[in-house]
């Protein structure tokens, strides 16, 4: 027999041994011995003093569960396969590509940054020497964006996929499975690695073929239909199918679409600032302690969100943890990110906290560039960034509660942000549609955390990276209105806002891109 429970034990009983079986037991009437534990969520209610985990559970009453994954990936010998071509090798071009060896069809990748090995000297460049390698960075090369970040897997897009089918393949590839039962799983920046390593391995295996440090420069169309890519080294490839998975940061293959007079729309995004507090402080306040917390809590998170003056102010990629990355992407900018290891054991805590930028509202200064505007405004605040951190990848900060009140700071608090910090005077730096919210936002939440607005938090320049501010458009077919072949996916198509969302449309735009193959 199975059984369907769910059972709350306190932060107390979580330490005891054995603790949940016999409640589970004692819930059932039954005897421990009979009975096997199938955890299917975990999750943290912390909302009081008393902490609690909540379990949802599969119970087993004399037999045992089966072992079997809810998913098998049957994944086919391709080397004499029909091709389907996959720019970008983040999470969306990775999963199209895994989707593809399923399907039968063979991937041919172009990813313009390094393998995930190499990209490590990419990131100590821009760390201590402040080099930015345009193609291979916190953004672009093996894995993408998502493979130098917290890996937070949660999100929303629950109709837009299987989140579950992401989720095992991950296990597959070798994340641990409780990313499959924690209510808000990570993997962590310091495993990511070997899982992107594992796909690429297993492409190559079934006889797909991935390309580094092919950056692709032009798409050569016929009668409004991709008949071949151009790259960089002047090389061309034909193709008849490109899946577009170059992420929210391929300002050039925007540029490159703007140029050839191929539909592009303007969309609204984010940009702000990062906070940075101690890790206790946001500890203290959400676990309702003093001092260090207990060693059965993760370190705490929090999720903020704010209406002012008419615009959303929310918290955005939070790291417990971690450490704030320089994500630039060439030179002359100034961009700031998030990551943290799957311990979360670094002594900060980051988040973006971030104003929602209306497109037709907001950005009327920069109409000329038509429907690039966005990216322009971006732009144009990253060379701010620069300018006032002093020209490298030192990042303008300044304390919280200076920030607020309109302040100078004399000094700043210790970071964890490797090529350092310059005291600026960013309340007066940001635009006013940005600045001013994000006073506001803070207030706000310090109201709502007592604790968390603080001079012992820095705020550092810019978070700008949030989404494109631009879309590539696409049909019912997931393919381009204009452009026969062409199908724009994830993160950089404006589809998808994370790993999970970005994977799950990798998926559907490989499925639409074989029909008629």
């Amino acid at each position: 027999m199975v059984r369907n429970i769910q059972l709350r034990i306190s932060l107390k009983e979580e330490g005891q041994e054995g603790m949940l079986l016999k409640k589970v037991a004692r819930y059932l009437s039954e005897d421990e011995k009979d009975i096997t534990i199938k955890v299917l969520r975990k999750s943290i209610d912390a909302r009081k003093p008393s902490i609690y985990f909540n379990y949802k559970m599969e119970v087993y009453i004399r037999q045992k569960p089966s072992d079997k994954p809810d998913y098998i990936f049957d994944y086919k010998d391709v080397s004499k396969a029909k091709e389907v071509h996959i720019i970008g090798f983040g999470p969306a071009g990775m999963w199209a590509a895994l989707r593809c060896l399923e399907l039968g069809f063979k991937p041919v990748v172009l990813e313009r940054g390094n393998k995930v090995q190499e990209r490590r000297r990419d990131l100590k460049a821009i760390n201590q020497d402040h080099l930015v390698n345009e193609d291979s960075n916190y953004c672009f090369g093996e894995g993408g964006a998502g493979t130098y970040s917290d890996g937070k897997l949660y999100t929303r897009s629950l109709k837009r996929g299987d989140v579950r089918r992401v989720f095992e393949s991950l296990v597959y590839h070798g994340a641990t499975e409780q990313i499959l039962i924690d209510a808000h799983p990570h993997i962590g920046t310091n495993k990511l690695p070997k899982i992107v390593q594992n796909v690429r391995e297993k492409i190559i295996e079934h006889g797909g073929e991935i390309h580094f440090n092919t950056r692709v420069t032009d798409f050569s169309l016929k009668n409004n239909k991709i008949t071949a890519i151009q790259l960089q080294n002047g090389d061309e490839m034909k193709a008849n199918r490109v899946i577009l998975a170059t992420g929210h940061s391929a300002r050039d293959i925007y540029y490159l679409l703007n140029d050839k007079k191929i539909a592009l729309k303007a969309k609204s995004f984010a940009m702000g600032v990062r906070v940075e507090h101690p890790q206790q402080i946001i500890d203290s306040i959400q676990y309702h302690c003093r001092g260090e917390r207990n060693e059965l809590l993760p370190a705490a998170s929090y999720s903020l969100v704010q209406q002012v003056k008419n615009r959303g102010v929310y918290s955005f990629c939070m790291c417990p943890g971690g450490f704030i990355v320089p994500a630039a992407t060439a030179p002359g900018e100034v961009v700031v990110n998030g990551m943290s290891p799957s311990k979360r054991n670094n002594l900060y805590a980051n988040s973006g906290m971030v104003v929602e930028i209306n497109a037709d509202e907001d950005l009327r200064k920069f109409e000329k560039f038509g429907v690039l505007k966005g990216l322009e405004y971006q732009k144009s605040l990253e060379r701010l960034a620069f300018t006032a951190g002093g020209r490298s990848q030192v990042a303008p900060a300044q304390r919280l509660t200076d920030f607020v009140e309109g302040n100078l700071s004399v000094d700043l608090n210790p970071t964890s942000y490797q090529p350092g910090l310059k005291s600026s005077p960013l309340h007066s730096l940001l635009p006013k549609a940005i600045g001013s919210r994000l006073r506001g936002g803070f207030k706000y939440f310090g109201e709502k955390m007592r604790g968390y607005y603080t001079s012992e938090a820095n705020i550092v320049g810019v978070e700008s990276r949030t989404s494109s501010p631009v879309n590539i458009p696409r049909n019912e077919k997931l393919e381009h209105p204009e452009i026969e072949g062409l199908f724009p996916c994830g993160e950089g198509g404006g589809y998808a806002g994370g790993i999970v969302s970005a994977a799950m449309d990798g998926e559907r735009c490989a499925e639409a891109a074989i029909v008629g193959l």
